[in-house]
C-alpha cells in the first residue's frame, strides 16, 4: 500500500478511518448533540459528491461518515465541511462524541435532552479533547427509563427521572384509578383505599404525572440517574447504577468527576467498566459524590496516561 501505517494513524486522529481493502477513508463527522441543519446537510452532501464517493452513512452513534475519501482529498474535504461548521473527529482514548436520545421532541422525554448533549459536549467533548485517557470514554444522554439510547451500555449514561409523590389527603380511592391506569410498571396499587406507589417497582417514568384528576400527586423537578461502567462489544457489561439521582447542576459535576477517575485510576487499555470492577461499585460511588476529584482536578489533568484504545 502506498499509504503507510504512520499515515493511516495521523488521519485515523482526525477522524478518517480506512476503508477495508482500499486506500481511501471515511471522515467522521461530528454532530454535537445528533442534530445537523438542512444547510449543514446540503454543505456535507455536496462534500460526499465531490470528495468522496457520494454516500453518507449514519453511525450507531449519531455521527456521520463519508466514505471513499481519497487520501489526498482529507485536507479539502475538512473545509469544505468546516464551511458548514462541522469538524471531523471523535476516535481515540478520548472522550468521544455524546449520544443523545430525541427526548426533546419525544413525548415520553422528561427533559430536553439536546441541550444537555450539547453542553456535555462543549464541556467535556471540546474542552477535554486534548486529555488523553486509559481508553475511549463514551457517553449517553436518555430522556427518559425508556433507555432508547442504551445508557447503561455506555461508559457514563444518564437517564432522566421525575419522582412522583402521592398525597394520601388529596386520594379519594376512586374505584377506577386513572394513576393506575397510566402506570406502566404497575407500580400503583390501593391500599387501605388509598393509591400508593410500590418504589420497588416504579422507575420514576413520570407517565402518572398529573393523571390524577383530584390533583392528589406533587412530582419532583426532573433528576437524572447515572450509570457508570457499561460497554458495548466484546466483552459486555452492564453499567451499574448510582444510588443518588442528581439534579442536572450535579449531574455535569458526576460526569467531570468519573472521567478525572478514569485519568488518575484507569490502566491503559482498560474500559472505564473495568476500573469500575476492580475499584468495587461502592468505592466508585464514593468518590463519585465528594468532591475530592474536582479539587484535585489541575493534579490529575497533569497525569500522563498511555492510550489504549485500538478502535
Amino acid at each position: 500500500m502506498a499509504i503507510t501505517q504512520s499515515d493511516i494513524k495521523r488521519v485515523k486522529a482526525e477522524g478518517f478511518l480506512l476503508n477495508r481493502g482500499t486506500e481511501e477513508f471515511s471522515g467522521r463527522i461530528i454532530t454535537e448533540n445528533g442534530i445537523l441543519t438542512a444547510q449543514q446537510m446540503q454543505v456535507l452532501s455536496e462534500a460526499a459528491a465531490k470528495y468522496g464517493n457520494g454516500k453518507i452513512e449514519f453511525t450507531s452513534r449519531l455521527t456521520v461518515e463519508c466514505p471513499g475519501i481519497h487520501y489526498d482529498n482529507i485536507p479539502a474535504f475538512q473545509e469544505a465541511v468546516a464551511k458548514g461548521g462541522m469538524l471531523t473527529g471523535g476516535t481515540g482514548s478520548k472522550v468521544r462524541p455524546v449520544v443523545s436520545c430525541k427526548g426533546t421532541t419525544c413525548v415520553f422525554g422528561l427533559y430536553d435532552t439536546q441541550d444537555l448533549a450539547k453542553e456535555i459536549h462543549d464541556k467535556f467533548y471540546t474542552g477535554y479533547h486534548d486529555v488523553i485517557l486509559p481508553h475511549k470514554f463514551k457517553i449517553a444522554v436518555g430522556g427518559c427509563p425508556n433507555n432508547c439510547v442504551k445508557p447503561d451500555l455506555n461508559d457514563l449514561g444518564i437517564v432522566g427521572q421525575k419522582v412522583i409523590k402521592i398525597i394520601p389527603e388529596g386520594c379519594k380511592g376512586c374505584p377506577s384509578c386513572s394513576m393506575i391506569d397510566a402506570c406502566p410498571m404497575n407500580a400503583i396499587s390501593m391500599k387501605d383505599g388509598r393509591a400508593v406507589i410500590d418504589t420497588s417497582l416504579c422507575n420514576n417514568c413520570g407517565r402518572c404525572a398529573g393523571s390524577c384528576r383530584f390533583g392528589a400527586t406533587e412530582e419532583s423537578e426532573t433528576m437524572y440517574k447515572v450509570y457508570v461502567g457499561g460497554k458495548w462489544g466484546k466483552r459486555v457489561r452492564m453499567g451499574s447504577p448510582l444510588q443518588t439521582l442528581f439534579t442536572r447542576e450535579e449531574v455535569l459535576k458526576v460526569v467531570e468527576k468519573a472521567i478525572l477517575l478514569f485519568k488518575q485510576k484507569g490502566i491503559s487499555g482498560e474500559r472505564f467498566g473495568d476500573t469500575v470492577e476492580r475499584l468495587g461499585v461502592d468505592k466508585v460511588e464514593k468518590m463519585l459524590v465528594s468532591d475530592n476529584l474536582l479539587k484535585r482536578k489541575e493534579e490529575i489533568l497533569e497525569i500522563e496516561t498511555v492510550a489504549g484504545a485500538k478502535c
